[in-house]
């Protein structure tokens, strides 16, 4: 009985020690785990402090954009405005010109109504042709288109190149009527006598 007394208090002891060292195996590998984690958690905060500095986002390259550029950003801004501006101010210009002159030969259509019949066409027609032209040429006077009308009737017969539209496309370069006509193929003397014998013409229904 002693014997098996003895070998039943080995057999606990040598199982409670088993137990022992497992249950202190498995606790250390969770000590090792959490630590690992602590570890990474630690690692994650290196990646994380590792990335772009605070400050150097798409906000602020954006608003950066003028010292980065010297202020070259801002003048370029600033400047097609200007042009923009420019343009604008020139297109008004023209517009206040052009809006003058119809005006002026609204005023002419009217104390004169003979002018049209000179021309053979009507008073609404004859402004109508004027206002087109006033489109391409805003400075064109009204004694001007009515002299080339007159013109451009009285030498097409013998001059087919010498149209109104030819003439007036003199004007608008900058060319007189004398000048346009004889770059239209008439001589000096030709396009002296052309104007003066339009303006005859003309001043016998002013």
């Amino acid at each position: 009985m002693s014997n098996q007394r003895l070998g039943k208090f080995i057999f606990t002891t040598v199982l409670c020690v088993l137990v022992a060292g497992m249950t202190t195996s498995v606790f250390g590998q969770g000590r090792g785990g959490g630590g690992g984690g602590g570890r990474g958690s630690g690692g994650g905060g290196g990646s994380h402090a590792g990335g772009p500095p605070p400050g150097t986002g798409v906000d602020r390259g954006l608003g950066n954009a003028s010292e980065r550029s010297d202020g070259r950003s801002d003048r370029g801004m600033a400047t097609a405005s200007e042009k923009s501006r420019g343009r604008s101010d020139a297109g008004l210009e023209r517009a206040r010109v052009a809006s003058n002159n119809l005006r002026h030969a609204d005023e002419d259509l009217k104390a004169h109504p003979g002018i049209a019949r000179t021309l053979h066409t009507n008073a609404n027609d004859l402004r109508s042709g004027y206002q087109t032209a006033l489109a391409t040429n805003p400075n064109l006077k009204f004694g001007q288109f009515v002299s080339a009308t007159r013109v451009s009737q009285n030498l097409r017969s013998r001059h087919p190149a010498i149209t109104r539209t030819a003439i007036l496309n003199g004007l608008a370069s900058g060319r007189s009527l004398g000048q346009t006509l004889q770059d239209l193929g008439l001589s000096e003397r030709g396009a002296n006598e052309a104007k003066r014998r339009a303006d005859r013409e003309i001043k016998r229904v002013m």
